[in-house]
């Protein structure tokens, strides 16, 4: 079963011992058509408008807020509301993601190159240095780690529910995972 959440941020949970938890909030969907474990769901993102889909949503009889359309993993799923009784505790989850961007970057900020001597005169402070061989093989290896874009790539990782909270929609989960808060994640129940 997948669904689409977006990052609020992170707490902590209070008891006999501290846990580091981040909670989501999972967007209310429409499965629109179903079809061998596969679901076109339309949800809410952004903008209140969206010429592009506006097709769409006349096609399936949705109010313009569900301005989003993907296609996820739903087993048995029917077309209406997202069934997310399932969740509980325990239970375990990938969540995909879109990690900060950090723009074109340097290879300190990058690859955590230690750099050169900060004293006047030193003139190598947070350059990379030396990329190459010498006359042989005569071209910078592949994989060389170099200043360039950083962030802003999809990331995976794994984390254990500590709680899900039907009412408001609220998934919280055990640990960290990458991005900025506000960002839309796609969550998906391996377990």
């Amino acid at each position: 079963m997948e669904f689409i959440a977006e990052k609020i941020g992170m707490s902590r949970t209070v008891g006999a011992t501290s846990v580091a938890v981040t909670l989501l909030k999972i967007k209310d969907m429409k499965v629109v058509e179903a079809a061998e474990g596969k679901a076109l769901v339309a949800y809410n993102a952004g903008k209140g408008m969206n010429k592009a889909v506006e097709g769409q949503q006349k096609k399936y009889e949705l109010s313009k807020e569900f301005n989003k359309f993907v296609t996820l993993d739903i087993a048995n799923a029917q077309v209406g509301d997202l069934d997310l009784s399932t969740l509980a505790e325990g239970m375990k989850v990938k969540t995909t993601l879109k990690t900060k961007g950090r723009g074109f970057a340097g290879v300190i900020k990058r690859h955590n190159f230690a750099g050169g001597p900060a004293a006047h005169g030193s003139r190598f402070h947070r350059a990379p240095g030396s990329i190459g061989n010498c006359e042989f093989p005569g071209r910078v290896q592949k994989g060389r780690k170099m200043p360039g874009q950083y962030g802003n790539t999809n990331v995976t990782c794994q984390n254990s529910v500590v709680s899900f909270d039907a009412e408001s929609n609220i998934l919280v989960l055990k640990g960290s995972i990458p991005g900025a808060n506000g960002t839309l994640a796609r969550v998906k129940v391996i377990s």
